[in-house]
């Protein structure tokens, strides 16, 4: 079965932004840290890796998806990227551009919706899916077949390996979150319910629907503290239907892309070369830029 690629782009670039020099700046002195990461981490994945489809998500905005319309404190607890990092983002889009890969961003949805929706039109094509993350969110997109590649670990985990790695199966994971809440996306969730716990609950029960429709049956489950959850969960039961609104992944978005979309192009190496220069890098890309051309050719 054919792959196709998904690429978390922000991740990968504000990895990069936080471990290379800040130093690091253009004949302008422009910072270029992040781009330099990037363009590292994006050489070697298509040099060691070969991916024949490649699709690279990028987020647009953290206060302006659909989710802040439902619920306005969503990721209102991040701090805006620094200046240094956000004029980055464009000269990393343009990168992907140069190196012949399709990169995508939304105002209306987030990297995560763009990467549930191509990896749902190319599964409908015949392919599977690797994503290229390192977040847990994007565990819910994971089918039998898919892997999710934890890159910068160098840990890749399949379907039937996701519960051990986050909890759950993936079908479970936006109850998992509403349950548990998301500290880091602002998303409260039900109050004294942590992982282990949540396990449990959707161990038993197939859904958030089948748990609050059998909250009966819950004080019978050898938890700590079984006999008080369900009150927890009648107190809480419109938070946690609005977290999983929050947490559950859009898989079809508005977007005009396909198997033909996602194929890789080869590098246009002289444009590469140019914007290279025009970034201060040394010739270390540009090699291996030219060995993922001759590459892609003979493929």
């Amino acid at each position: 079965m054919p792959v196709v690629h998904l690429v978390d782009a922000s991740y990968f670039i504000f990895r990069a932004f936080y471990s290379m020099p800040p130093s690091m700046a253009d004949g302008e002195g422009r910072p270029v840290n992040a781009l330099y990461g990037f363009a590292r981490f994006l050489s070697d994945l298509l040099e060691n890796e070969r991916p024949a489809h490649l699709g690279i998500a990028f987020d647009e905005s953290l206060a302006g998806s659909f989710r802040n319309r439902l619920y306005p404190a969503y990721k209102a607890n991040r701090e805006p990227a620094p200046a240094e990092l956000k004029e980055q983002f464009a000269r990393c889009r343009e990168l992907c551009r140069l190196l012949g890969l399709a990169e995508f961003g939304s105002p209306e949805y987030e990297a995560d919706d763009i990467i549930g929706t191509l990896a749902a039109r190319m599964r409908a094509a015949g392919f599977s899916a690797t994503l290229v993350t390192r977040d847990k969110d994007l565990a819910q997109l994971i089918h039998v077949g898919d892997e999710f590649w934890d890159y910068s670990a160098e840990e890749r985990f399949g379907y039937a390996e996701i519960p051990e790695r986050f909890g759950v199966y993936p079908e479970k994971m936006a109850d998992f979150l509403a349950l548990t809440g998301d500290a880091v996306d602002n998303i409260p969730g039900v109050p004294g319910i942590g992982r282990k716990t949540a396990a449990a609950l959707l161990g038993r029960f197939d859904s958030l629907e089948d748990l609050y429709a059998r909250l009966e049956e819950v004080p019978s489950l050898k938890l700590r503290g079984a006999a008080a959850l369900p009150a927890k969960l009648a107190t809480h039961r419109e938070a946690a239907f609005l977290a999983r609104e929050l947490t559950r992944i859009a898989c079809d978005m508005p977007l005009a892309a396909g198997p033909a979309t996602l194929r890789r192009g080869t590098p246009d190496l002289a444009a590469l070369g140019a914007f290279y220069d025009r970034a201060g890098f040394g010739p270390a890309l540009r090699r291996q830029a030219e060995r993922i051309a001759e590459r892609a050719a003979a493929a």
